[in-house]
């Protein structure tokens, strides 16, 4: 039996009163609109993946301010003591974005999204090696048993072990660049769990949307693409989706336990399936599902084990923005 939330006060000023259903209802809603936002960006087919992050962000601005306008909390919001911070954790945000977004391009959606929760994991072997945090046997084992159901993924696209040529297909490329997303999330996450200890959830959120916006900019000689009337609303409504997937991912933590929520962001993998299957004609591997499922339960697993333990990054996974 999971304990009932923490109640509000003034050292958890962003807890609201205990309302599980409605935090999972909301987590639920945030994971739709993400897949949407994915599925939009995917749509796009030919447009390179640093115009997809600055589409994403630009865009996701717009529902984000309207929302702090009408709380009134845009000033409080524009507040900052820690300005570098934003900026490196923007610099590796835009990083994963950006090899994400390239993944979404090569590979077929739900396979970017299994991949893609390695994150999770990965947080646990950082925080280790780099944070110095205690880990127990049995989140080691969870991780290393996820990190199974990565490779299990993975394999078959890796034509360096399948004795084809090495990284020789868009497939091979686009896994490697989905497991470096999932890598670089990890160490956003990292940064964000370290400014949350001074910054409120809506000013990490606003100022990575602004930064990733410029920083996505210096891609364009690189060679950016004028989108068609079709593909500019893909890439609109893209950033819209996303913008209000991050409200509804921030505001689901306010009503529940992380440990009562997380898991509800697997639903994006049945999502993607569906949608891989009818909008893009994806067939989903055996390897795929297998490997996603391994990586599903160990990431719950470690999610309770992080709920026993005390070790509550709500915030955090609210501030984070995939």
């Amino acid at each position: 039996m999971v304990p009932p939330p923490a109640p509000a006060t003034k050292a958890n000023p962003e807890r609201d009163a205990a309302d599980p259903f409605r935090g999972i209802l909301l987590k639920v809603l945030s994971v739709v609109s993400f897949v949407v936002m994915a599925t939009l960006l995917k749509a796009t087919q030919t447009i390179p993946a640093g115009e997809l992050v600055f589409f994403r962000c630009v865009f996701a601005i717009v529902p984000v301010l309207a929302y702090l306008v009408w709380k009134r909390q845009l000033h409080t919001a524009l507040r900052t003591s820690n300005p570098m911070g934003h900026v490196v954790r923007s610099f590796i945000g835009v990083t994963s974005m950006g090899l994400g977004f390239f993944a979404l391009t090569r590979l077929p959606l739900p396979e970017t999204t299994a991949i893609g929760y390695a994150s999770p994991l990965l947080i646990v072997v950082f925080s280790a090696l780099l944070l110095k945090e205690r880990v127990q046997l049995f989140r080691w084992s969870a991780v290393l048993i996820g990190l199974v159901g990565v490779v299990i993924i993975l394999w078959p696209r890796l034509t360096l072990f399948s004795g084809g040529a090495p990284l020789g297909n868009e497939e091979t490329v686009g896994a490697v660049a989905a497991l470096g997303a999932a890598v670089m999330s990890a160490f956003a996450m990292m940064q964000v769990r370290h400014l949350v200890q001074t910054e409120r959830t809506e000013t990490i959120v606003i100022y990575f949307f602004i930064c990733a916006s410029l920083i996505s900019l210096l891609t364009m000689p690189f060679g950016w693409l004028m989108p068609t009337p079709e593909q500019s609303v893909l890439l609109i409504g893209a950033g819209f989706a996303g913008g209000v997937g991050q409200l509804l991912l921030t505001s689901c933590y306010r009503y529940a336990d992380m440990s009562v929520i997380a898991p509800f962001e697997y639903v994006s993998l049945i999502l993607t399936i569906i949608i891989g299957l009818l909008v893009f004609a994806d067939v989903p591997t055996l390897s795929m599902i297998a490997g996603a499922l391994i990586i599903v339960a160990s990431g719950i697993a470690v999610i309770m084990r992080e709920h026993y333990l005390g070790l509550d990054r709500a915030r955090a996974r609210a501030a984070a923005t995939p």
